[in-house]
């Protein structure tokens, strides 16, 4: 999507949620109760129910306060992993459960820093691969775009928390959600790609979850593999290096290419090699469409999520590709 029509999409979003916004405050979320919920505008109990799944690892994907498949499918791990019936359904008895996770306010207060404002912005990021070769950095767009990625949430959403906040100007006061997690587990037995679901999972030595995050993985076109593969290396801010015999649609080049580093770059902010060779799992410029779009094989998650798995993995461990991949996606990005 071209920089002017994801602002224009922006704006309608937000001349439509106009009044609810001028509503939407930090006491309104931080002190939601369960109540019964419909798909719509951005409702405050899914927004902490949204922050609290992203603390205790089953995640939801981009917390935005709307229904969405990727939240239905965090709630049903949850459940899962806490013995509850695992409908995808938040009822009133998951509610419970999930609150008892964490104490803390799911939103919080942070105060925009000199570092934030001087930040080496990328303006403007072609769409086309070849192009994007060209740039010396593939950093975050703008100011927006890097704290939204920081607090785990939509653009929009971080403009509905903080109307008239000036973004660009440090020590300005914004409220953004609390999406601390806890520090990752010492030891864990193995990862699982689940093809059919469209997550990954963290498993410990017994086979508990740990984590579960949602994932687009691979395609019809470009399937990701199947059976057991092994955790080869982990590299943070990587380069991206496209091999002509990937033969991604819309690249006509038969040169081989890199794309420099950055949260922006096709791979986003980690790679996690495995012991296949092109295959990896990594974050993705696109944290709105993981979970809804196909990959060109490899595993995509969030780059935040992609980085909490690297927190876990190292050389040796064991990723276990499992099922199928569902049909009737897009398909999108590598």
């Amino acid at each position: 999507m071209s920089r002017l029509l994801l602002t224009v999409a922006l704006a309608f979003t937000l001349a439509c949620d106009g009044a609810q916004a001028a509503k939407l405050n930090i006491d309104m979320v931080n002190q939601a109760q369960f109540s019964e919920y419909e798909a719509g505008g951005v409702n405050p109990m899914l927004m902490k129910a949204q922050i609290l799944l992203d603390r205790a690892r089953f995640s939801p994907g981009l917390i935005d306060g709307h229904l969405s498949t990727n939240f239905t499918k965090a709630v049903a791990a949850f459940q899962a992993a806490k013995g509850l019936p695992s409908d995808g359904k938040l009822t009133r008895e998951t509610w419970n459960k999930l609150a008892t996770t964490s104490v803390e306010p799911v939103l919080m207060t942070y105060e925009v820093t000199t570092k934030d404002v001087h930040s080496r912005f990328t303006r403007r990021i072609p769409a086309r691969m070849e192009r994007m070769a060209r740039l010396k950095r593939l950093g975050y767009r703008n100011m927006r775009e890097k704290l939204a990625e920081r607090f785990h949430v939509s653009e929009q959403l971080l403009t509905m928390l903080n109307p008239r906040a000036r973004l660009k100007k440090a020590g300005t006061s914004l409220v953004v959600p609390g999406v601390g997690r806890s520090a990752p587990p010492a030891t864990i037995g193995s990862v699982e790609v689940d093809k059919a679901s469209r997550q990954v999972r963290v498993l410990d030595p017994a086979g508990k979850w740990l984590a579960v995050y949602p994932a687009s993985i691979g395609s019809q076109e470009k399937p990701a593999p199947s059976g057991i593969v092994d955790v080869r290396r982990v590299v943070h801010n990587p380069t991206y290096h496209y091999d002509p015999k990937f033969a991604f649609k819309g690249i006509k080049t038969k040169r081989p290419f890199a794309i420099a580093a950055g949260p922006n770059n096709p791979v986003g902010s980690v790679w996690i090699d495995l012991s296949i060779e092109s295959y990896g799992i990594h974050g993705t410029p696109a944290p709105g469409q993981i979970g809804t779009t196909f990959s060109h094989g490899c595993v995509r998650l969030t780059n935040w999520d992609a980085e909490d798995l690297a927190s876990m993995v190292k050389p040796g461990t064991m990723v276990d590709f499992k099922g199928d991949i569902a049909p009737n996606q897009d398909e999108r990005s590598p």
